[in-house]
């Protein structure tokens, strides 16, 4: 298996200009993930105060989800915090997800990155797809099916295919075990809402979000950043996609500079915060003219659906 090819920073940029673009913060990240919890936060007292605002207020909810993730990848690459023990601590507490077990997987993805041993090619394999294929996946994402599929079709295909001497609450209880964090998280947060005579908001603004606006930002988040890239290029500038994003597509799609995927794959020292200045930068000498970039997240879906 060959790793995909990697570029030099020194080949783009100054000393000056990479120390700066490299240097992690003891604070800016943690900052984030303060502020990703206090966006959460505050849109639920908005959806509670106006609850005709709650449509929104699940788009806002499920972005900022996917912001957790989002903190949590930089986390993986020991970008959240200089010191380890405080970055991977704050990640598994506040980022929403299992460091551990996402660690080996997505620095495998890095290493041979739209290469046949790449473990995320099966994401951007399908494409081109057709319109009508499009709208039959948003309205998967939308209507919870990819979430229940996701969260529960491993132990769905288990039980199918179950022998019968094999215990059928014994799979369950190895499902359960698996997602005892995902679990037991949500049924303390239920608990303290409901104890505050709220659990419709923690239902209608948590479990929905993750039920449906998540998957939808996550499947256009995947589209973005690999779909119709060259299998097994020889040219780092070329294995992934930054996308321009607009105010509200930042909001409700692209949190915490996640649009700039192409510098994070050239530059996987570069912390979150540093890739749009690591962008203006490759743009002033040049360089972003041999990248793949794309104007919005419009241009992308339809280059996806052959347009």
């Amino acid at each position: 298996m060959t790793p995909a090819t990697r570029v030099k920073p020194e080949t783009f940029f100054t000393p000056d200009e990479w120390l700066l673009l490299s240097s992690r913060s003891s604070w800016v990240g943690l900052a984030l993930l303060l502020h990703c919890w206090g966006t959460i936060g505050a849109a639920m007292a908005v959806g509670i105060t106006w609850p005709i605002t709650i449509p929104l207020v699940v788009m806002v909810i499920g972005n900022r989800q996917l912001g957790l993730f989002i903190l949590m990848h930089d986390a993986a690459h020991g970008l959240l915090h200089p010191n380890r023990r405080v970055n991977d601590t704050a990640a598994k507490w506040f980022g929403g997800s299992e460091l551990d077990v996402y660690r080996p997987y997505h620095l495998q993805h890095h290493r041979f990155v739209q290469q046949t041993a790449d473990p995320d090619l099966v994401l951007s394999a399908p494409f081109p797809i057709s319109p009508a294929s499009l709208r039959r996946k948003v309205v998967r994402d939308l209507t919870g099916q990819t979430f229940v599929k996701q969260r529960f079709g491993a132990l769905a295909s288990k039980l199918k295919a179950r022998q019968p001497n094999e215990s059928a609450w014994a799979l369950i209880a190895l499902e359960v075990k698996r997602q005892r964090v995902f679990l037991i998280t949500n049924a303390v947060g239920f608990a303290l809402f409901a104890a505050a005579g709220l659990w419709w908001a923690w239902v209608a603004m948590w479990l929905l979000p993750m039920a449906t606006w998540l998957p939808l930002v996550s499947r256009l988040r995947n589209i973005a950043e690999h779909a119709l890239i060259v299998e097994n290029s020889t040219d780092p500038l070329r294995h992934a996609r930054t996308t321009h994003a607009s105010f509200v597509e930042r909001a409700l799609i692209a949190p915490y500079w996640v649009n700039y995927h192409c510098e994070h794959h050239m530059f996987t020292h570069i912390p979150c915060w540093h890739l749009a200045k690591a962008h203006r930068l490759l743009a002033s000498k040049g360089v972003t003219e041999r990248m793949e970039v794309q104007p919005g997240y419009r241009a992308v879906l339809k280059l996806a659906t052959g347009g």
